[in-house]
């Protein structure tokens, strides 16, 4: 019968395979990745407002859709993982790593089918995202009634 280990012997197990980590070189790499993605999204804005004539405000919601789209082909050829294990948090951050991470669950869970699989599984992040996002405008509004409407907190 094996023996169990005791509190000490314990540590000294979890220390050993703990992963070391440098927390100065992760967050530069985090800041390398984000940066590189924000570069990117500069580049695609100056370039739909000098070659394409499209205001500030329309090329900024050009940019988001085509790295949205980035995101999910990078995702479906399964090298946005790739990056956020480089890069961490600067490609998890963004909203490419929200759209990698509804693109995965539909990419994981096709086997199961267009309904059970891809429908079901795709709103496992998204949902709640969408949820929270949409009851905090609510009450963002609501705030905003009581302020201009009725003068209250003034």
């Amino acid at each position: 019968m094996k023996k169990e280990p005791d509190k000490q012997e314990y540590q000294q197990i979890v220390k050993n395979f703990t992963p070391k980590h440098n927390s100065l070189l992760n967050c530069a790499k985090a800041f390398v990745v984000g940066g590189v993605f924000c570069v990117l999204g500069e580049m695609m804005k100056q370039t739909m407002i000098t070659y394409f004539g499209l205001s500030k405000k329309d090329s900024l919601l050009y940019v988001t859709i085509e790295l949205v789209l980035l995101s999910v082909i990078l995702t479906g050829f399964n090298l946005y993982g790739k990056i956020t294990k480089f890069g961490g948090a600067g490609g998890l951050v963004p909203i490419t790593g929200f759209a990698n991470s509804v693109a995965s669950a539909a990419i994981e869970y096709q086997k199961e089918g267009q309904v059970f699989g891809i429908g079901v599984k795709i709103f496992t992040i998204a949902g709640p995202v969408i949820l929270y996002g949409i009851f905090s405008s609510f009450l963002a509004g609501l705030i905003y009634l009581f302020i201009k409407q009725w003068g209250w907190f003034l």
